[in-house]
């Protein structure tokens, strides 16, 4: 059984896959955190969210599994 905190590894191939629903959970499970990192001045920047989401998205459809750097 897994760490209940993290992401399972099915749900990261599924969302590097381009899985609607997979990316939809990775973006539902990091959501508090893009939220605190939007926060200026004790209010969410929308634009700061956006763009957030935005870079996390393309980084997952940038990861590769299968180039390991020796």
């Amino acid at each position: 059984m897994g760490n209940p905190n993290l992401l399972s590894y099915e749900t990261i191939v599924r969302a590097t896959s381009g899985e609607p629903e997979a990316v939809d959970e990775v973006l539902r499970h990091y959501s508090m955190r893009i939220r605190l990192a939007s926060l200026e001045n004790g209010h969410i920047n929308k634009d700061t969210e956006d763009s957030i989401k935005q870079r996390l998205v393309a980084a997952l459809f940038k990861f590769r599994f299968d180039e390991q750097e020796a």
